[in-house]
């Protein structure tokens, strides 16, 4: 075995020996669905903080999570899975939903991408809608959507208030709304926003970023 192989093999073992916790495998299934922050992961796994510490470090020497700051409050963090972090491993969980919400502050780029994308790739149904809905989608979203062969031409920005069914399954996609929405059972990806810079490359990362979750998410929900 060469350099490069036993690299390889170590990092696996890396993580398989992080995975063998119940603690951090719990942790990481629950990441597999979106970002979490520390407190809300003590919350669901009701563990002191000092435990919970030490299960997310070792997860993220391991290469299985990683950590960022909330762009909403600069005091909060999120975890998520790193990326490739699961190639060969399949933790996580199935889930029904009547009908995918995806929800960000504006509902101007992130939420409607999310949505549109959905479209494309599962018959269950999707929407998008702002707890503070802008004007008009953002044309840097109408652009990268268009780039990529999705069309946002005839979508406009909606209240949460006004879409929100009981059923749904709600997906928040900005670190403002989410936070605005305490208690909310749903799932979370703190996606960066591409409004921020305003630029192309923003606008592309953001895509990306949303187009590997849902994705992700896609074969993981059954029709409810």
């Amino acid at each position: 075995m060469n350099i490069e192989q036993n690299d390889a093999v170590q990092a696996r073992v890396s993580k398989y020996a992080a995975l063998a916790d119940p603690a951090r495998l719990r942790v990481v299934d629950l990441l597999t669905l979106g970002d979490l922050s520390p407190t809300e992961l003590q919350s669901e796994l009701g563990m002191t903080s000092n435990l919970l510490s030490h299960h997310l470090k070792t997860l993220e020497e391991a290469g299985l999570a990683v950590r960022h700051r909330s762009e909403a409050d600069r005091r909060r963090s999120y975890f998520r899975l790193a990326p490739g972090a699961l190639e060969g491993l399949v933790p996580g969980r199935e889930r029904g939903a009547h009908r995918v919400l995806f929800v960000c502050t504006r509902n101007s780029a992130r939420s409607q991408l999310a949505a549109a994308l959905w479209r494309q790739v599962s018959d269950i149904p999707s929407a998008s809608a702002g707890t503070h809905p802008a004007d008009r989608v953002a044309p840097g979203a109408v652009d990268v959507a268009r780039r990529h062969g999705v069309d946002l031409g005839s979508f406009v920005p909606r209240q949460l208030e006004h879409v929100a069914r009981d059923e749904d399954l709600v997906v928040t996609v900005c670190d403002n709304a989410h936070e605005e929405l305490p208690g909310l059972r749903g799932i979370h990806w703190s996606v960066r926003d591409p409004l921020r810079l305003n630029s192309d490359q923003a606008f592309e990362e953001a895509f990306a970023d949303i187009s590997r979750r849902v994705h992700d998410l896609a074969p993981r929900l059954r029709a409810a």
